[in-house]
């Protein structure tokens, strides 16, 4: 099979990431793999150019533009099957479906979010065979009807490898403003959880007076944005508080936790809590969010209701309290990964659905 995912994104995000981990996968059992992105961005700086080739190509021009240039790369490449997100790529890689005169389309909906398709990526699936990917059953049940999709949808989880967070060396407590015998709580952050991680500022001043050694860092793209500062200021808590901004070595900050906190939503905040699990770290997170289709309550973590800051400053407390109970939760967590979230599992999901699509006469 010879596929190629479209990526016109110019940010590495969880969404990038689940392309790559597939990318890498399908490679390694003898497809041809072609990763195409927008050059010199983050994206392509982290793909892994020796496992599949990475093709630069420019994703800022009109559509029709940007479809004509990907109708080459899929005419050179003999390209079966596309693999997209959102609804521009979707349009873009479907159009130059048309004109290659070949290829399919799968569209990956990023996990817990809902599919919005416009006018003219519902006029897409007209062009070529269409498919859709999802990333939970409850996902799946979720989505609307689509009767011009020529290939029934499917759900693939996404996943980790568990081995590799042993190869992943935390940062030094130091680093991040945590005194030698403090505590580290650290929030995976993103825009849209803003709301959230207030609440997280004001269960870390509900504990402040009795756990000064306690110290939170946010990471994530926005965490070290002025409003959140200021917050942290209007709460007196502002040296108890690292603002991280984005950072390379994300696992790595994660790994260095005595406990989580996800309040980043789609596949940022699904892989946030793999990987904290696969780090050993037990994780904190809101009912409703994304992390409770992760993290089994009481066993690798705590749920806890929404917005109600003094019933997480307790669960926090008395996690930070009993270390046993934090070493427990986090191989709880762990071994969850390693037999339910695997990156193995993922890219069978994947290659299913890919070789059927690559097959046109099972359109």
């Amino acid at each position: 099979m010879r596929i190629l995912f479209y990526h016109e994104g110019h940010a590495w995000t969880g969404s990038s990431r689940a392309f790559a981990t597939l990318a890498r996968g399908l490679s390694e059992r003898g497809h041809s793999v072609t990763f195409a992105c927008p050059p010199e961005t983050p994206v392509e700086q982290r793909l892994e150019f020796g496992a599949y080739e990475v093709l630069a190509l420019e994703a800022d021009a009109p559509a029709p533009l940007a479809a004509q240039r990907l109708r080459h790369a899929l005419q050179e490449r003999f390209i079966q099957v596309v693999c997209v997100h959102g609804n521009r790529e979707q349009m873009v890689a479907a159009s130059a479906a048309r004109l290659a005169e070949r290829a399919a389309v799968l569209r990956r909906v990023p996990i817990g979010e809902p599919l919005a398709l416009t006018p003219r990526a519902r006029f897409a699936m007209r062009l070529t065979a269409t498919g859709f990917v999802y990333g939970s059953e409850e996902d799946l049940h979720r989505a609307p009807a689509m009767p011009l999709a020529r290939l029934a949808p499917t759900v693939v989880p996404l996943g980790v490898s568990a081995a590799s967070y042993d190869a992943v060396r935390p940062v030094t407590r130091a680093s991040l403003g945590v005194p030698g015998t403090g505590r580290l709580l650290v929030c995976l952050y993103a825009p849209a959880g803003r709301a959230r991680a207030a609440n997280i500022l004001r269960v870390l001043a509900l504990l402040a007076p009795r756990h000064p050694e306690l110290r939170l860092a946010l990471v994530g793209p926005g965490s070290d944005d002025e409003d959140l500062r200021m917050h942290a200021a209007a709460l007196r808590i502002t040296k108890q508080v690292s603002f991280l901004g984005e950072r390379d070595d994300q696992q790595a900050v994660l790994a260095a936790a005595d406990l989580g906190w996800v309040v980043a939503t789609g596949d940022d905040g699904a892989y946030g809590v793999l990987d904290f699990l696969g780090a050993r770290v037990p994780v904190i997170a809101e009912r409703g969010s994304i992390a409770q289709l992760y993290l089994p309550d009481g066993i690798a973590g705590l749920l806890l209701p929404p917005g109600d800051a003094h019933d997480a400053a307790a669960g926090v407390a008395r996690l930070l309290a009993h270390e046993e109970e934090r070493a427990a939760m986090g191989g709880a967590g762990h071994g969850r990964v390693a037999r339910d979230y695997t990156d193995a599992a993922m890219v069978d999901a994947f290659e299913r659905i890919a070789v059927t699509a690559s097959d046109r006469a099972r359109w």
